[in-house]
């Protein structure tokens, strides 16, 4: 899908939000590094393991089947690997910024996001180095959720803060879509039936939500679409 979106450069494309399902996948992420200027902010499980500082490795001979090989191992005196969830508990809170990331139907939705600078760690070795972004719940016993990206070392916070919270609008979309306006209520079989009733359904969703805004405080929570 990237490559054709990419390929076609019918729509500007700068950034690659995904969840961690992508994060984890180490293929999807090389595929996306491919492409220059193309940016991904990526969910990865807090079992990954990072190192704050890239770590020295040497070369060490083994002996596997009468054959001398090999392999990468960390110098001696280096410190293992960390994992996301241990760093960012073991975190100062000074480390840590309450910010909006949207509008919800109770008030704005609020967060507290820290940003460092680590370096991948994979079968017990160093890989590349990439922006780890740590989201938080407020309040006493938090849960937490861990992004990596590759974006520039320049890039400010408020950056990711904005990245981290643009497949909500977008589930939102698919939801109010689904439930309002029958964009799951189809029987075609082609991919030109398909496509005319998605794109008949994104517009209604999109003239809806304009009149909505219009409306302001006089629109009422839902749709109503006369057959």
């Amino acid at each position: 899908m990237v490559d054709d979106i990419v390929g076609q450069n019918l729509i500007p494309v700068k950034y690659v939000v995904a969840d961690s399902i992508y994060g984890n996948s180490p293929k999807f992420i090389e595929q996306i590094e491919r492409y220059t200027g193309k940016i991904y902010f990526l969910g990865v499980s807090s079992k990954t393991r990072c190192w704050l500082r890239m770590p020295a490795t040497i070369e060490k001979k083994y002996k596997h089947r009468g054959e001398i090989r090999k392999k990468q191992v960390l110098k001696p005196g280096e410190k293992k690997s960390i994992s996301l969830v241990d760093l960012a508990v073991g975190s100062n809170d000074f480390f840590w910024y309450r910010r909006k990331v949207s509008e919800g139907t109770k008030g704005p939705i609020e967060y507290e996001f820290s940003k460092r600078r680590v370096v991948i760690a994979k079968n017990g070795l160093p890989t590349k180095e990439v922006w780890l972004i740590m989201k938080r719940t407020i309040g006493p016993n938090p849960s937490y959720s861990f992004f990596f990206s590759n974006a520039p070392i320049s890039s400010r916070l408020d950056l990711f803060v904005w990245l981290s919270g643009l497949r909500w609008p977008i589930e939102q979309c698919f939801e109010e879509g689904k439930s309002e306006l029958g964009m799951d209520h189809y029987e075609v079989r082609k991919y030109l039936g398909w496509n005319h009733h998605m794109l008949i359904s994104m517009l209604s969703h999109f003239f809806l939500w304009h009149l909505k805004i219009k409306l302001g405080k006089k629109s009422t929570g839902g749709y109503y679409c006369p057959a």
